[in-house]
């Protein structure tokens, strides 16, 4: 978790942003924006900590897909998520990338043309 003095510079910064954002209206801006905590740990251990988060948001665990363990709140099109990557979705994107690295394509080349 972070520091007591990480969270407030997170707070600090946000709202700086903000402001920018409002003081700047020609500044392109998203539709959508999110923060997003990633739990860490043994499963057991990050089901509970999703778990008491959910019930600091006021909201219900969402079992998502992927192995993933989650809750989330949302303040129009800002979400705060809270998030569980669980062992067996860990296991799973380790198999999958565990090769990265060992494979050299060729280079694509463009067709040509008649």
């Amino acid at each position: 978790m972070p520091s007591t003095t990480d969270r407030a510079a997170l707070i600090k910064g946000l709202r700086a942003l903000a402001t920018f954002l409002e003081t700047n209206p020609t500044v392109p801006v998203p539709s959508f924006a999110g923060l997003t905590y990633f739990a860490q740990g043994a499963d057991g251990d990050i089901r509970a900590e999703i778990d008491v988060i959910a019930a600091l948001l006021g909201t219900e665990v969402e079992p998502g897909d992927c192995d993933h363990y989650r809750a989330c709140l949302t303040f129009g099109p800002v979400e705060y998520k809270a998030v569980g990557i669980l062992a067996a979705a860990r296991a799973r994107y380790q198999a999958n990338t565990s090769y990265e690295g060992c494979i050299t394509l060729d280079p694509i080349t463009s067709p040509r043309t008649a």
